[in-house]
């Protein structure tokens, strides 16, 4: 019965990725993101939710760099 309860994965899922090339792209959408501030838009809903998203963005990247330094990884092999 504890085979029935052991989690499936994908071959894919199992290759580990490129965390550099990951936190590189996450800065980069961050920064893009941040350059559509100065758009042509009125009022500052638009800014307020560009804003919110790049730092969103960087705070996954801070919240995983603070995990992985203190060993806390998720288990998902």
């Amino acid at each position: 019965m504890a085979a029935d309860q052991e989690p499936v994965y994908a071959p894919d899922q199992l290759k580990p990725g490129d965390r550099k090339r990951g936190r590189k792209g996450a800065i980069v959408c961050a920064v893009i993101l941040l350059m559509f501030f100065w758009g042509n838009h009125e009022g500052n809903t638009e800014n307020i939710w560009i804003v919110l998203f790049a730092v969103g963005l960087i705070g996954a990247l801070v919240v995983d760099a603070v995990l992985r330094r203190n060993g806390l990884r998720p288990d998902d092999h």
